[in-house]
């Protein structure tokens, strides 16, 4: 937040000194967003030494959703290293002493986390593909009849992330959340060469699919890796 008061301040100076146009408040959002981005200053983001990658401010937003849904179940799709499911299942125990946070990938990259009290008795990790349907069975069998919030944050392309939508959304509880990550890629507003990924796949399932709505509170602090991402089930 530090450097979008300061690239604020910038543009009021110069604007006033005549030496550029005046901007919209989107467009400064949008700068910042493409100069956090590529800064790479996310991908050094831990929680309890564990990298995360993640922005401070969805991270944010992912603590008041997890605090308003209370679930049974968090299902992580992307493991990494295992900082964020840490995190979830940190801010879980908060609100559901009960909860849990399942997280799913191809590689096993998470023996530092393993190490961590809240994920030993919190976080069970899967090893294989999250579009796997003998893993999403399996899935759907451990939470039937449960609270169930969902983060994919696992193969950005399209066509892996439509799989994921529609694998896991039958998941999700009726007011929890589908929470799709990094759809800023493609040019929304950053990496305009990665061709159709999750913002795409994330407008083609809506168009299929009127259970889930973006939901425009979580997007309130402007700055945003996810636009378009939070989708709310609301049948």
């Amino acid at each position: 937040m530090l450097l979008l008061i300061v690239l604020l301040a910038a543009t009021v100076a110069l604007q006033q000194a005549g030496r550029i146009s005046l901007q919209s408040d989107k467009h400064i959002v949008e700068r910042f967003h493409k100069i956090f981005y590529d800064s790479k200053i996310w991908m050094g983001t831990k929680w309890l030494g564990i990298p995360t990658a993640q922005n401070p401010n969805d991270v944010w937003i992912h603590q008041e959703i997890i605090a308003e849904v209370k679930p049974d179940y968090i299902i992580e799709t992307g493991t990494w290293h295992g900082g964020s499911a840490a995190l979830w299942a940190t801010i879980l125990q908060q609100v559901n002493p009960d909860g849990r946070v399942i997280t799913v990938d191809i590689n096993d990259n998470v023996g530092a986390a393993k190490s961590l009290p809240v994920v030993k008795e919190r976080v069970e990790f899967l090893r294989g593909s999250s579009v796997d349907p003998k893993i999403v069975a399996e899935l759907a069998k451990r939470v039937q009849g449960k609270k169930v919030l969902v983060i994919l944050d696992s193969d950005h392309r399209k066509d892996h992330v439509l799989a994921e939508l529609k694998a896991y959304a039958p998941l999700v509880s009726s007011g929890s959340y589908l929470i799709v990550q990094d759809t800023n890629a493609n040019g929304h507003p950053v990496l305009a060469s990665f061709g159709p990924g999750p913002m795409e796949a994330v407008e083609e399932f809506l168009a299929g699919n009127d259970r889930f709505r973006p939901d425009p509170e979580a997007e309130r602090l402007m700055f945003t890796m996810h636009p378009n991402g939070y989708l709310k089930r609301v049948k």
